[in-house]
């Protein structure tokens, strides 16, 4: 039996109450672009995939040659199954156990089940430019909210 989510209950959670500051947070402590990033989430839910189905996810992107390589070479995507040129005719691959991880971490944090880190390892903490001060303040005052 399957649980089906009704639009009022993610409402109700506002489930994406900080997706933006959430997914900036990762992109920039992961180096991924933020493309990458939801393309990796819709990757995720295909579980397993060719290339040609990476090609189809890509449309609504913006078109960057290099994606499918630097997600490769970044540990993001691994492959499930080698092609053997007789009776496989396509290599498949999935998202890789790093990117399965910080999936669920995102899930967690818009969840309220885990807060963003703010110790001295997080990407924001130093200060650096205006950008980084404000995000620093957005994600105290995320982690300060009531109804989060």
């Amino acid at each position: 039996m399957s649980r089906r989510i009704e639009a009022s209950t993610i409402k109700e959670i506002q489930l994406f109450k900080y997706y933006r500051l959430i997914r900036k947070w990762a992109c920039k402590t992961y180096d991924l672009k933020e493309a990458d990033l939801e393309l990796l989430l819709y990757l995720d839910c295909e579980k397993h995939f060719t290339r040609n189905d990476f090609i189809k996810g890509v449309h609504i992107y913006s078109w960057d040659k290099s994606r499918w390589d630097r997600l490769r070479s970044g540990g993001w995507i691994d492959v499930w199954r080698q092609r053997n040129r007789t009776s496989r005719k396509y290599t498949i691959y999935k998202t890789s156990f790093k990117a399965q991880q910080l999936i669920m971490r995102i899930f967690r944090i818009l969840l309220g089940e885990e807060d963003v880190p703010s110790s001295e390892r997080n990407v924001f903490y130093k200060n650096k430019t205006y950008t980084d001060k404000v995000m620093n303040k957005a994600m105290e005052d995320m982690k300060n909210d009531p109804t989060r």
